[in-house]
């Protein structure tokens, strides 16, 4: 394997998203979008309900938003601090030693010059030699959303938080050319090193329908040129936003800084379609000297392509973690809330628990696990075995904190002959659809079987997250659902009816997974208002934004149930509360 040394280059990301917290496909408001009477109305009052226990949340007011520098992670996120919903952002800064305990520093970046003055948008980090961060950032120069390209670097490198940055004069560093959409050109990556001493980036955008992935060059990092064509794009899939270019090991867990590439590295290709407010990524081959990514051709390039996330999940960014040999996925969760409820409880958007990123070793996707720190967080633990689930019967997992919990479950099963035939007519439905159709109430043969998360004690509301197990012509097909649509009482489902309110769709994806072990895992970490489910040691992870108004704090209750005519078994349940980090002071 052919990389560069770690002590020339550390390419290490920047999350920072800039996005609002409400989707365009799904019958929601487009990203960007600003409601000038509200995003400076201050929160004065911040509302606790549904707030998050153990996932990194300000405050106050609305997030969405790493890199690790000698000795420290740096969180930067998009940050409102004068309303709940998109406005007046800054790049707000965190830092860390675990990723699980977080300190607030001042503001890093904030609009203070003729190339900023605007916005300052998303964007990445990287190490350049001598050890020294350079953040690459989306800057907003005119009324017109005018977008260019800035940097800047610390003041002082031997500060180990990097609490003052500085904007040089000399940006912006690129800037759109006549091929190029100006108003829809951001998100800079985190640059890379070629053999040939060249840095790269790429940056997204679209020229009509088209999403781009715009290529830039540079000897010094300072005079970019555009690449002629660029990294990768693909026709009808609109505008990209927050791209994100990284290699990732065949035969290794471990994970490679972003210079890396040899026979033994593919790359991922991540995005975040502004059109339907998800992020896709694609297996592939980079080609250094063609300057071009391909996908494997059997990826499926476009909106029914893999996801990260098949849920509340938007604006993704990875990082390199030299400390620990890993490559990090941190990921923001938008509210499901409306934005007027938004203004009311003061505070939207949740950054998820940090994921480590691998290959599967059946090199189709990717597989997702919440980092190892988060177990520190753990306390009083619950277990149970060998329990049967017959049709129509549940059981409760008490003795824990169950709004605040992590549980980690293995179910199995005697025969798959009770697996309900797959309609060829569904071919057509994604996951969500037919989670849709086949909910946790539907009874199937194999399956419906799972979790009911936040619920209340009469189920009048809950959160369900389960599997049900199809039979294909050719194979069986396993489905896993997280339904957000029963985890609120909704008095007037009318005003359910445009973008400005709730969005509790019931999320689903394939599992693809061998099912001749005639098991199934799942893990869910539940955090009063967030749902993060992994299913098949991370093979699908689905995340859902719930607002319940009985199943809060003590009055919450879990259940493991089976809805299917298959009797099921809890092979092994271990389920534990989750502590509040003891340094949160964002």
């Amino acid at each position: 394997m052919e990389f560069y040394s770690k002590s020339i280059l550390w390419a290490l990301p920047v999350l920072l998203l800039s996005f609002l917290v409400l989707f365009n496909i799904n019958g929601v408001e487009a990203s960007h979008k600003e409601y000038m009477h509200l995003h400076s109305k201050s929160a004065i009052n911040v509302k606790q309900v549904h707030r998050s226990g153990y996932h990194f949340q300000p405050t106050k007011h609305w997030i969405n938003g790493p890199m690790y520098f000698n000795g420290y992670y740096h969180l930067f996120y998009q940050y409102n601090p004068k309303g709940a919903v998109w406005g007046n952002i800054v790049w707000a800064h965190s830092v860390s030693k675990d990723l699980i305990n977080w300190k607030k520093v001042p503001h890093a970046i904030y609009p203070s010059k003729p190339f900023d003055k605007y916005g300052c948008w998303s964007g990445s980090a990287t190490i350049l030699p001598g050890n020294k961060p350079v953040i690459f950032y989306t800057g907003i120069i005119d009324t017109n959303q005018t977008q260019v390209q800035n940097y800047a670097v610390p003041a002082n490198l031997s500060d180990p938080c990097l609490i003052e940055w500085i904007k040089p004069d000399n940006n912006p560093i690129i800037v759109a050319d006549q091929y190029v959409n100006k108003t829809t050109f951001r998100d800079p990556t985190t640059a890379w090193l070629g053999k040939d001493g060249y840095w790269r980036t790429t940056i997204g955008g679209r020229r009509k329908r088209r999403g781009m992935a715009f290529l830039y060059r540079s000897k010094d990092f300072i005079n970019w040129v555009r690449v002629r064509h660029p990294l990768h794009s693909k026709n009808g899939t609109g505008n990209w936003e927050c791209p994100d270019f990284f290699p990732i090991a065949v035969d290794s867990k471990n994970g490679l800084d972003t210079s890396a590439i040899g026979q033994n590295v593919k790359h991922v290709f991540k995005v975040s379609l502004d059109l339907t407010r998800y992020d896709y990524y694609t297996l592939g081959t980079y080609f250094p000297e063609k300057e071009r990514y391909i996908p494997d051709k059997d990826m499926v390039d476009g909106w029914e392509g893999l996801r990260y996330d098949y849920g509340n999940f938007y604006a993704s960014k990875s990082f390199f973690d030299p400390s620990k040999n890993r490559r990090i996925l941190w990921g923001w969760s938008n509210e499901s809330d409306s934005t007027d409820n938004d203004v009311k409880k003061g505070w939207a958007g949740v950054q998820l628990i940090p994921r480590t990123v691998v290959l599967d070793p059946n090199g189709k996707q990717l597989l997702q696990w919440p980092i190892e720190e988060l177990e520190t967080l753990r306390g009083d633990k619950v277990e149970l075995s060998n329990k049967v689930l017959m049709k129509g019967e549940k059981v409760g997992i008490k003795g824990i904190t169950v709004a605040q919990a992590d549980v980690d479950v293995t179910f199995s099963f005697d025969s798959l002959d009770k697996a309900e035939p797959f309609d060829p007519s569904w071919e057509k439905l994604n996951g969500e659809k037919l989670c849709g159709l086949k909910g946790s109430t539907v009874q199937g043969g194999l399956g419906p079987f799972g979790l009911l998360t936040l619920a209340s004690e009469n189920l009048e509301e809950y959160t369900p997250v389960f599997f049900r197990i199809f039979k294909a012509q050719d194979k069986h097909k396993v489905l896993l659902c997280s339904d957000a649509s029963r985890s609120t009482i909704v008095e007037d489902k009318t005003s359910m009816k445009d973008g400005r309110d709730a969005w509790r769709p019931s999320f689903g994806g394939f599992v693809n997974v061998d099912m001749s072990s005639k098991k199934l895992s799942l893990r869910s970490l539940i955090d009063n208002s967030v749902v993060e489910s992994f299913a098949a040691g991370g093979k699908t992870v689905i995340t859902s934004r719930v607002y319940p108004s009985l199943a809060i704090y003590d009055k919450a209750c879990l259940y493991a149930f089976n809805n299917g005519t298959e009797a099921v078994k809890i092979e092994s349940l271990a389920a534990w509360s989750m502590n509040r980090p003891k340094l949160m002071n964002h």
